[in-house]
C-alpha cells in the first residue's frame, strides 16, 4: 500500500473564494494534490472573516481550506501577473469563481493561460453561467436555492410558504461537481483523449441537476395522461414523540407493520383501512391522526428499541454538537481532532471515501493569510524579498 493519495503529483491553483471553489480544491488536497490558494491583498477570501473564530482563523475558512498553501499576490501589478504565469506553467488545474469576465480583464482567462500551458484544466465557476440574461448578477447560495427551485421543494404544505435549506447546499453541491469534473478531465488527459480543457460550471445548473433525480419525479413526465403522485420526500418530517423527535420511514407493507409496532400499536397494521398502500392513501387523514396520537405516547428510547427489533428505518435527531459521540460515527472514525496553530483545538471530518491502496488524509491545517508567499515565489526562482518590498506579495 502506498502512502500517497490518488492525486499525488497533481498541482492545483485555487484562485476561488467562499465555498463553491475552495471546497472543491480542498477535496483534491485531501486526495493528495498539491494546492496553492492564491488570494488578493486586503481581505483575500472573505471566509477568513465570517462566523465563529479564534486567533484570526474562522471555522468556515478552516473547514474549506485545509491542505493548502497560501500565496497573497497583487495580480493588478505586472510582476504579480508574472508570478501567476510562472505558477501556471507547470500547473495541472486552476479553479476560479469570479464573475464572468474578471479573469479575462486581468489577462488570466482560459485562452491566455492555455497558451502558456496547453495541458491546464481550467475551471470557471459562476452563479448563472458565463453568458445569458442573468450572467452578470451577483449571487449567494440562498439566491440559487430560490432560482433553481430548491426552495420551492421546501414549501410547507399547510401554509404554502417556501423555505430555504439551512445549509449552503448549492455551494457545496457545485464544489462536488467541480471536483468530479476535474478528475474526469485529468483522466481524459491521462488517456490521451484531450489535453487541457475549460470546465464551465454554473451553480444554477449544479443545483437543478442535484434536485432533479427525485424532486422532479413528477415534473420529468411531460405527457398529460401521466399518473402523478407526490415525490418520495414530499412528506418528510420529524416525528414528535413524548420526549423529543425522531425520523423514521416506512414504504413497504412490512415496514408499515413494523412502524405500528414501534409505536406500540401493532394491531393498527391489521386494520383494513391501513392494510395496504392503496387503503393507506385513501385513509391518510385518519391514519396520520392516529399515528400522531400514538407517537406522543411513546418515548424515544422505546420507539428506537422497537424500531430496531422490527427492522424499521429510524434515527434520533442527532445534534451537531453531539454527533461525534454517536457510536456508529465513532466506529467509522469520521472525526479527527488536532491543534491548529492559530485556532487551537479543531474537530474535523476525514474525507468520506476510503481508498484501499491510495489512502486519503486530512490535509494540513488551513493556512494563514500569505503564510507561504515567500516560500512559493522562491520555488519559482524569484526574489521573495524584492517582491515583498515592491508590494507584489504579502
Amino acid at each position: 500500500m502506498t502512502r500517497m493519495g490518488p492525486l499525488h503529483g497533481i498541482k492545483v491553483l485555487d484562485m476561488s473564494v467562499m465555498i463553491s471553489g475552495p471546497l472543491a480544491a480542498m477535496i483534491l488536497a485531501d486526495q493528495g494534490a498539491e494546492v496553492i490558494k492564491v488570494e488578493s491583498p486586503g481581505l483575500g477570501d472573505i471566509m477568513r472573516f465570517l462566523g465563529s473564530n479564534k486567533g484570526g482563523m474562522t471555522g468556515i475558512f478552516a473547514n474549506n481550506n485545509r491542505g493548502k498553501r497560501s500565496l497573497v499576490v497583487d495580480l493588478k501589478k505586472p510582476e504579480g501577473a508574472e508570478v501567476m504565469r510562472r505558477l501556471v506553467a507547470d500547473a495541472d488545474v486552476l479553479i476560479q469563481n469570479f464573475r464572468p469576465g474578471a479573469m479575462e480583464r486581468l489577462g488570466l482567462g482560459y485562452d491566455d493561460l492555455s497558451a502558456i500551458n496547453p495541458d491546464l484544466v481550467y475551471v470557471s465557476i459562476s452563479g448563472y453561467g458565463p453568458d445569458g440574461p442573468q450572467s452578470h448578477r451577483r449571487v449567494y447560495d440562498n439566491v440559487i436555492q430560490a432560482a433553481s427551485g430548491l426552495a420551492s421543494v421546501q414549501t410547507d404544505p399547510a401554509s404554502g410558504v417556501p423555505s430555504m435549506f439551512r445549509t449552503l447546499l448549492c455551494d457545496k453541491v457545485t464544489s462536488m461537481n467541480a471536483a468530479q469534473a476535474i478528475t474526469a478531465a485529468l483522466f481524459a488527459r491521462e488517456r490521451g483523449h484531450a489535453k487541457g480543457q475549460h470546465i464551465v460550471l454554473a451553480m444554477l445548473d449544479a443545483a437543478i441537476a442535484f434536485m432533479w433525480p427525485d424532486s422532479a419525479m413528477d415534473a420529468v413526465l411531460l405527457d398529460g395522461d401521466a399518473n402523478r403522485t407526490p415525490t418520495l420526500a414530499a412528506n418528510y418530517t420529524a416525528t414528535k414523540l413524548a420526549d423529543g423527535y425522531v425520523s423514521a420511514g416506512a414504504v413497504s407493507d412490512s415496514e408499515f407493520a413494523g412502524l405500528c409496532a414501534a409505536l406500540g400499536h401493532p394491531e393498527m397494521a391489521q386494520d383494513p383501512r391501513f392494510s395496504n398502500a392503496l387503503s393507506r392513501t385513501q385513509n391518510a387523514t385518519v391514519m396520520v391522526g392516529l399515528m400522531r396520537q400514538y407517537a406522543e405516547e411513546t418515548t424515544i428510547e422505546d420507539f428506537l428499541h422497537r424500531a430496531e427489533v422490527h427492522d424499521v428505518p429510524a434515527s434520533p435527531i442527532n445534534k451537531l454538537a453531539d454527533i461525534h459521540t454517536v457510536p456508529q460515527v465513532v466506529h467509522n472514525q469520521v472525526f479527527v481532532e488536532r491543534e491548529h496553530p492559530m485556532a487551537g483545538r479543531l474537530r474535523e471530518p476525514r474525507p468520506p471515501a476510503r481508498f484501499s491502496t491510495t489512502p486519503l488524509r486530512v490535509g494540513d491545517p488551513a493556512p494563514g493569510f500569505g503564510q507561504h508567499s515567500d516560500e512559493i515565489v522562491s520555488e519559482l526562482g524569484l526574489d521573495a524579498a524584492a517582491l515583498r518590498s515592491a508590494g507584489v506579495i504579502h
